[in-house]
């Protein structure tokens, strides 16, 4: 039996001028088509399929669709508001197929002095023999797309501008 392998994960940071209620209702219920572009060989998200219900409650599910004809399967795992939210991702196709077993994101919301400081966290578990592979995609591609995409998320938060 082999033992699986340490997630690969990069995590993001960016703090808004919201409570974190409003941050956390915002990020859940974001449309993922509007704010996920392509970046370098990641797919941009151009639709989602099939969502069982609001994006705010464990157990819920959708189908992100993707810009290389591909898609991936979005299951929420946690919804603890306004403090956490997660959920495990399926069903790679393309690229990712072959080289993930599956991933999870996680979100952190966390209350400052002039807001809400937003922790996001990604990890990929990689199939066997096929780690050193995703940690150099996510250290080349992912973490920059992530660094890129939360200030986006960030300014569009009510009542958000980015902090440093």
């Amino acid at each position: 039996m082999t033992t699986p392998s340490a997630p690969v994960s990069a995590t993001a940071l960016v703090s808004v001028l919201s409570h974190p209620v409003v941050a956390w209702e915002f990020v859940t219920g974001l449309d993922p088509a509007s704010f996920y572009p392509s970046y370098g060989p990641l797919p941009a998200v151009v639709g989602v399929r099939d969502q069982s219900g609001d994006w705010t409650t464990a157990g819920q599910e959708r189908t992100l669709l993707l810009s290389d004809g591909g898609h991936v399967v979005e299951h929420v795992t946690d919804a603890e508001s306004p403090t956490f939210f997660a959920y495990q991702l399926s069903d790679f196709q393309r690229l990712f197929g072959v080289l993930v077993s599956g991933a999870r994101a996680e979100w952190r919301f966390e209350k400052t002095a002039h807001g809400t400081r937003i922790l996001w966290t990604y990890s990929f578990f990689a199939k066997p023999g096929r780690r050193l592979i995703v940690r150099a995609i996510v250290k080349a591609f992912w973490s920059p797309y992530m660094e890129r995409v939360l200030p986006g998320i960030a300014a569009a938060t009510p009542s958000a501008s980015r902090r440093s």
